[in-house]
């Protein structure tokens, strides 16, 4: 028998959210198991991995909009009645992200030597970040038809197809890893090549997927300027947002640089294992950002409220547990990615750190899952600023005055708490409850 807790509601929320986790988590899976692999190369390896992990994931990063946007507009057409118009403007964000991906490439391949010296690193811990930096580049343009093509599902309420899709993706990077990397001894290059391969055959695959929906309903795949341009427009306030988020990520990794490649590699991994655990509690945002365009397209607020409020539950219930788990786990995680005591030891506090700031993500990744499927793209923009206006300036202390790795997380803490703060005040109000077929 159920619990009396676990209602219809919850059973809606965990179909989207727990498939949603293994997409989710797919690229810092990829980094993960790189990072696994390369640190037993050595300390500058990890370290230089840690900065080109940092400058992939923010052009990776400023695009999420072909994953969240086309979730939104996709969700309100399905609550709509018009599952072609649906496809059809999925459709037309494959063909952005195709168009952003081959840009953003050649920015990749041909500014990754000045990319990588903006960060100030040892010569050694340079020429291992521009390696895999200008190899990984290769593979964006996948990368972000995976966003959008994913963007598509969820939409479309799909969930279980990425799953099936990530899963295949991180397996195939793990073998062709430890095939590349120590059978044909290519090294960090070697890692680079294989995680680009797993992602093309990612891409690949989603594109089968939405490609064959597309035709099943008669929705064009043609490019259609038009669409192309809307897309791309509804995504501008979503880039902003994403922005400041980023920017305040790429803050901390320069502050954490220039503690020298100890606290750079301990701060690398930290980072990844805190973004597995963010993508982790933002499996119920994304619940969040379909079932939220669709209740909004079929002009229903009170289920919208109601939604919300639940997630909102859950999000705290998730960030307590993926916090206990990793404060409950952080003197085992420590030698599985580097051999270095002095890295383990920053690496062990640091985990502590971040432990304590999981109910505050959970709570904040669900508000921003609902707002973005509410096509509430300006306001979360204008809230990055002001979020990162506020730790900016913090960070630059921590740095000024030789804090240290751990005071650097606390000030990101701070980050996280300022963002929580903006996102409840818009989520008491009623002027994000839009309702309708199109995203204003």
């Amino acid at each position: 028998m159920a619990l009396r807790w676990w209602t219809g509601t919850d059973r809606e929320i965990f179909r989207l959210a727990v498939p949603a986790f293994a997409a989710l988590v797919s690229e810092p899976l990829f980094l993960l198991a790189d990072a696994a692999i390369v640190g037993h190369l050595g300390t500058a390896q990890l370290a230089g991995l840690g900065i080109a992990g940092a400058v992939l994931q923010t052009l990776l990063g400023v695009f999420v909009f072909l994953a969240y946007g086309t979730t939104a507009s996709v969700a309100r057409q399905l609550g709509a009645g018009d599952r072609r118009r649906a496809l059809a403007q999925g459709v037309d964000g494959l063909w952005l992200a195709l168009a952003l991906g081959l840009l953003t490439l050649l920015v990749g391949v041909a500014l990754a030597e000045p990319i990588v010296t903006l960060f100030g690193p040892d010569p050694a811990v340079s020429t291992h970040a521009v390696t895999y930096l200008r190899i990984s580049s290769l593979g964006l343009p996948a990368m972000l038809l995976v966003l959008a093509a994913t963007g598509v599902l969820r939409g479309l309420l799909d969930t279980r197809t990425p799953l099936m899709v990530a899963i295949a993706a991180n397996v195939a990077n793990v073998v062709l890893n430890l095939a590349l990397v120590y059978g044909a001894g290519l090294g960090i290059a070697g890692s680079a090549i294989g995680t680009v391969l797993a992602q093309v055959g990612a891409a690949v695959a989603l594109m089968v997927v939405v490609v064959r929906g597309a035709r099943g309903y008669g929705a064009p795949l043609t490019p259609d300027l038009t669409g192309i341009r809307t897309a791309g427009r509804l995504g501008v306030p979503l880039l902003m947002r994403t922005l400041t988020l980023r920017a305040a990520l790429l803050v901390t990794t320069y502050v954490a640089t220039a503690q020298g490649a100890a606290s750079l590699a301990a701060h690398q991994v930290a980072f990844t294992l805190w973004t597995f655990l963010a993508f982790a509690l933002d499996a119920i945002a994304i619940a969040a950002q379909a079932l939220t365009g669709r209740t909004l397209g079929a002009g229903d607020v009170a289920s919208t409220r109601a939604l919300t409020r639940r997630m909102m539950g859950w999000g705290i219930v998730s960030g307590v547990v993926t916090g206990g788990l990793l404060f409950g786990t952080r003197d085992l995680l420590a030698p599985l990615f580097t051999p270095d005591p002095a890295v383990q030891g920053l690496l062990t506090a640091v985990l502590v750190v971040a432990a304590l700031q999981q109910p505050v993500a959970g709570v904040v990744f669900v508000l921003d899952g609902v707002l973005i499927g509410a096509g509430d793209g300006a306001y979360l923009a204008w809230a990055g600023v002001i979020t990162l206006a506020c730790f900016v300036p913090l960070a630059l202390l921590v740095l000024a005055s030789s804090g240290g790795l751990l005071w650097l997380w606390a000030a990101f803490g701070a980050f996280m708490t300022a963002r929580l703060v903006t996102l409840v005040v818009r989520e008491r109000g009623d002027v994000w409850l839009v309702t309708g077929a199109a995203i204003r």
